[in-house]
């Protein structure tokens, strides 16, 4: 199994690393209206940071009332290391938590593709610099299919041109405008992009009446 890449380049754009493209092994979570709290259940969310979340990522399908491992995607062998996963519709859906999006980044995920994403849950996601990368119903079920048989192929989900590619397909994918800019052009990160014009920022707080000198 290949290591994933991830095109990430900081020299362009804005102040934090441009994403174009991301690529590695795919990791398929069947099923509609995944919501935030099967991505992670409420009791993980009293964490104080969000290091070691990913070992949580649809802890209560996954594992039993004892702890015991039950049969999901994020379990197999096959499926580790895979930086892009493959969803249905409606993905991230339920309460707006962040802590969902971070599950899946520190789990290892880069990169979802899927029919359709809840708009609060395909914001965070932004947040981290994670493109939310929408297709038809069939083509994704088809990307799912291909990832179950062939579990060490390479996914490469490019953002610039909206195309997901595997083996000898092409398919034509959607990601949504401002989201594309903002990762294409490297300002996708608000604090980065803060921090790199700290001047401004001053300046402008200088001239806030509810803001101390």
């Amino acid at each position: 199994m290949s290591p994933p890449t991830d095109d990430r380049d900081g020299s362009d754009g804005g102040p934090a690393d441009t994403v174009r493209q991301v690529t590695g092994t795919g990791v398929p979570v069947r099923g509609n209206d995944v919501d935030t709290d099967e991505i992670i259940p409420a009791r993980f969310l009293k964490v104080v940071t969000f290091d070691g979340l990913g070992q949580f990522a649809f802890f209560d399908v996954r594992f039993d009332d004892e702890d015991e491992p039950k049969d999901h995607p994020f379990n197999e062998d096959r499926f580790q290391g895979a930086s892009v996963l493959a969803v249905n519709a409606n993905f991230g859906c339920g309460s707006s938590r962040e802590h969902a999006p971070q599950a899946l980044m520190r789990w290892g995920i880069d990169a979802v593709v899927g029919e359709s994403f809840a708009e609060i849950f395909a914001g965070n996601c932004l947040a981290l610099g994670i493109p939310t990368v929408t297709a038809s119903q069939e083509d994704v079920e088809a990307l799912q299919d291909y990832i179950d048989e062939h579990p060490d192929a390479e996914i490469g989900v490019d953002v610039e041109a909206e195309e997901v590619r595997y083996g000898d397909t092409t398919i034509e994918a959607s990601v949504d405008d401002a989201q594309r800019r903002a990762l294409v052009d490297g300002v996708w990160d608000t604090t980065a992009l803060m921090a790199a014009n700290a001047d401004s920022v001053e300046a402008t707080a200088a001239t806030l009446p509810y803001t101390d000198d």
